[in-house]
């Protein structure tokens, strides 16, 4: 099979297909994680604020 018959068949169109998928799902779980980690930063600042004016007693 030469490069020109594989390109014509549905084989190389279904690769092509996938392909483009996969590069489309990394791109969106790329994106999903940069707003994810961002809003994750700022949860973890607030609960460190909060529980660094935590005073906690020892003595009884």
């Amino acid at each position: 099979m030469t490069l020109q018959d594989y390109a014509r068949s549905e084989r190389a169109i279904v690769t092509v297909d996938w392909v483009i998928l996969t590069a489309a799902l990394v791109g969106l779980s790329l994106a999903v994680t940069g707003v994810v980690a961002e809003g994750l930063g700022k949860a973890a600042d607030e609960l460190s604020r909060i529980l660094s004016n935590i005073e906690i007693k020892t003595e009884f």
